[in-house]
């Protein structure tokens, strides 16, 4: 994988033929969802296709968004697939508090050796209020997001404005816990891609890093948005070349202020540009 992944495309696991485009599509890591995009009659076919494609490895990463321990098909699922040599990661959907990423941990620590990257997906109120909590539940925790669509639901929301505080929630909670920076919720119209170009700046500007994507179509408009523009490349090598040369804080020629936290950023952005 790529040490910046920027885009996760979701694919149904009762499709495999729409799995095997996505693996196909040029994602940084296919999801294969077993949860919201399975009819309940589809479960167990579902569950069984994904564990025989993971039976082998992939040409990309594939996660698995396994349904809720707390349903009837959470447990069936993690048998199914949790010690499969194809498999890359688990989501977890609805995670409300650390017991429920300790639960799935103890299950993946005995099928991988404790090296399969969980990641909690935040879609309640009650997920949303502990966040900190959630995103430190586990070493083998390496992410949390929303999961919009149910938390909208849950919050009875009409519109986005209601979604401001908890995606920065969400940032502030993975940056705390030493996580990577929160993908975005997918963009649910396949579409309006300059609404979803419009909604990954405004996620960028937030501090997410990258967004789950249902078509992929998606795919290149994440990318660019997420990737540094030519003046943000610019703009970081002329940092870092001042950097380079002096120490402490000081003023570009363009007026413009440089310290260690500066520096950071534009170590950040020229890594994002070498990613491949």
């Amino acid at each position: 994988m790529r040490g910046f992944p920027l885009t996760w495309l979701y694919a149904p696991g009762d499709r495999p033929r729409a799995v095997a485009k996505a693996l196909a599509a040029g994602a940084d890591v296919v999801v294969v969802d077993l949860e919201d995009a399975v009819a309940p009659d589809r479960k167990a076919y579902a569950r069984a296709a994904t564990a025989e494609l993971l039976r082998d490895p992939q040409p990309v990463p594939v996660h698995v968004r396994v349904n809720a321990l707390s349903g009837p098909w959470g447990e069936a699922d993690l048998a199914a697939v949790a010690a499969a040599p194809g498999l890359s990661g688990l989501r977890l959907p609805k995670v409300c508090a650390p017991a429920d990423v300790v639960r799935v941990a103890r299950r993946a620590v005995s099928a991988h050796g404790g090296t399969l990257p969980l990641y909690a997906l935040l879609e309640t109120a009650l997920g949303v209020e502990r966040a900190y909590a959630v995103a430190t539940a586990h070493p083998s925790l390496r992410g949390i997001a929303l999961g919009e669509a149910d938390l909208r639901a849950d919050l009875g929301l009409c519109d986005d404005a209601g979604l401001v505080w908890p995606r920065s929630r969400v940032v502030l909670a993975a940056r705390a816990a030493g996580l990577a920076p929160p993908a975005q919720s997918v963009h649910p119209d396949i579409r309006d891609l300059d609404g979803l170009t419009a909604s990954c700046a405004h996620g960028r500007a937030l501090g997410f890093l990258g967004r789950a994507a249902i078509h992929p179509r998606q795919l290149p408009v994440i990318e660019r948005a997420y990737l540094p523009t030519q003046r943000e490349i610019e703009q970081a090598e002329t940092i870092l070349k001042a950097a380079a040369t002096h120490r402490g804080a000081q003023a570009l020629p363009d007026g413009s202020f440089v310290d260690a936290a500066v520096v950071t950023a534009a170590r950040r952005t020229l890594a994002l540009v070498r990613r491949g």
